[in-house]
């Protein structure tokens, strides 16, 4: 199971809150202190640049978890919306993210330089040190994706099922990608969602699936689960209605599907 790396985007100031949650798909101004949520930034087609996890440890400070992706280049991008705002916006070193002890879900925790994000009964841990890997297929199991290169700027909100974490909202005022965001959700017509596969075969993160040469889907996240591996994939509703699939030399069976 691959190890996994981030750098946290750290939002000080006493205008973070209201910045954020300009920026940002999720309600922002209701994350109280000491919990976390998901959330996403939109590119103005409603595209997912990025899909995120937000802490806000204390006041003015939220800190911001990107799930894949360059944090680097979000927060480059991030600072030529600040304008008079009073924010400042930095970058961490490189961080591992491994298993934490349990902690409530929603909480947040930071203990000897590490954050934790509750999950009920366990949680994920940020820090300098490499730890265990047992969160990955959770996380898959549970539809809380990690993107790779291949499908960021890629996917629209319904693929990663983002309403259903939280990640976009409709009644918190505008964000970029909103309209288009919005009108998925209240008019649908979106063709691609979310699914757990059991597969025969090792499936690469960020390989594009095909049916007789055409482009039906992605694989977010994989893990060589036993006796099978497991992954995390979107997929074209018009091939996701089969219980088990065979795609090129590969057969994936569905386990689960997320809504949108």
């Amino acid at each position: 199971m691959p190890s996994r790396t981030t750098r946290t985007i750290t939002l000080t100031g006493p205008d973070a809150a209201a910045f954020a949650n300009a920026q940002f798909g999720s309600a922002v101004l209701s994350l109280g202190v000491g919990r976390w949520q998901w959330s996403g930034w939109l590119d103005p087609k409603g595209r997912v640049r990025a899909l995120l996890q937000i802490a806000h440890p204390e006041d003015d400070r939220f800190v911001v978890v990107p799930r894949g992706g360059d944090a680097e280049t979000l927060a480059s991008d991030l600072k030529r919306f600040v304008f008079r705002s009073k924010v400042k916006i930095a970058v961490s070193d490189v961080l591992h993210v491994s298993d934490g002890n349990a902690i409530g879900d929603g909480d947040v925790r930071e203990e000897d330089d590490a954050l934790y994000f509750g999950e009920g009964d366990t949680s994920t841990r940020i820090n300098t040190t490499q730890g265990g890997d047992t969160w990955y297929e959770r996380h898959i199991r549970k539809g809380y994706a990690w993107l790779p290169d291949e499908a960021i700027d890629a996917l629209l909100p319904p693929a990663l099922s983002m309403e259903r974490l939280g990640a976009v909202v409709f009644d918190k005022g505008c964000f970029p990608g909103q309209e288009i965001a919005a009108r998925l959700h209240f008019l649908g017509g979106h063709k691609k969602h979310l699914h757990v596969v059991r597969s025969d075969d090792t499936l690469r993160e960020g390989e594009t699936l095909r049916v007789n040469g055409r482009d039906i889907g992605i694989v977010l996240m994989h893990a060589a689960s036993q006796p099978s591996p497991i992954s995390l994939v979107v997929l074209d509703d018009s091939v996701a209605s089969a219980e088990t699939l065979e795609i090129d030399d590969k057969h994936l069976h569905i386990l689960s599907t997320f809504e949108a």
